[in-house]
């Protein structure tokens, strides 16, 4: 009888339909303003700093002199310095709210593995970051400070020299994360080794794409200086997603058999 009263069995049905979808977006809300809030405190406490903080992104400058030719310049630039202070300082945490909006739908050995590669995230990121300012910097910058300088004087804005470093810093510190991110999505069966080997090809064109996104200039050695280790990442994401690779099973696959 239950069947054919489809008006007390529809809404019934609306509403479990419903929940689950509304439960995801409240827990993706209050993730997202978590992560604003510390972001925002982060980004305070390197308010704080910004003057340390641009002294030493202005040190692979070296000697050259930086200009300010508007009046709120150097305003734009402690502001830009303490949110880039504040998403190194907040990854570490980011990188936990991500991780946590999508723990419910995972297994509870799922979620253990979640939280031992946690800390490799945020070394990678460190990783990064310390690349881009040791290694793709300096050369970078040696050739846009010489190229064409017999043309003209080369000036160069504080606020243009700030926002290209922070760039190049934090996108290679995020991109940095690829290795344990590629890993995780192995270990949940989302990819398979085979799956990224056979996308080699496609990966090196991204990966120069990238390099010439994130690095300022289009000179091919300084983009080859960033290209090259986001190739060798994905070897090494090809090599660790071998070991931890788990082919992906239907949750309901038991109470089917039975």
């Amino acid at each position: 009888m239950a069947r054919g009263n489809p008006q007390a069995a529809d809404p019934s049905e609306a509403q479990t339909q419903g929940m689950p979808i509304m439960v995801h977006l409240r827990e993706m809300r209050d993730r997202l303003v978590k992560s604003v809030f510390i972001l925002l405190i982060t980004t305070t406490i390197a308010f704080f700093f910004a003057d340390q903080i641009i002294e030493i992104l202005k040190r692979p400058a070296g000697d050259v002199d930086l200009i300010a030719i508007e009046l709120i310049e150097n305003l734009g630039v402690f502001l830009r310095a303490s949110l880039a202070g504040g998403i190194i300082l907040a990854m570490p945490f980011l990188i936990y709210q991500l991780f946590a909006f999508v723990a419910p739908a995972l297994t509870g050995r799922e979620k253990r593995f979640i939280y031992t590669i946690l800390p490799f995230i945020v070394i990678m990121f460190l990783a990064g970051v310390s690349f881009a300012y040791f290694v793709a910097l300096p050369p970078a910058l040696s050739f846009l400070f010489t190229f064409m300088t017999d043309q003209a004087e080369t000036q160069i804005r504080i606020s243009n020299y700030v926002m290209i470093v922070t760039r190049l810093i934090v996108g290679l510190g995020i991109v940095f994360e690829a290795p344990v991110i590629i890993m995780f999505l192995a270990r949940m069966g989302i990819v398979t080794p085979q799956w990224l080997a056979a996308r080699r090809k496609i990966w090196v064109i991204l990966a120069f794409v990238l390099a010439a996104i994130v690095t300022p200039t289009i000179d091919p050695i300084n983009q080859s200086i960033v290209a090259i280790p986001l190739i060798l990442l994905l070897e090494l994401s090809i090599l660790l997603s071998r070991f931890v690779y788990k082919p992906r099973t239907p949750r309901h696959s038991t109470a089917e058999n039975a």
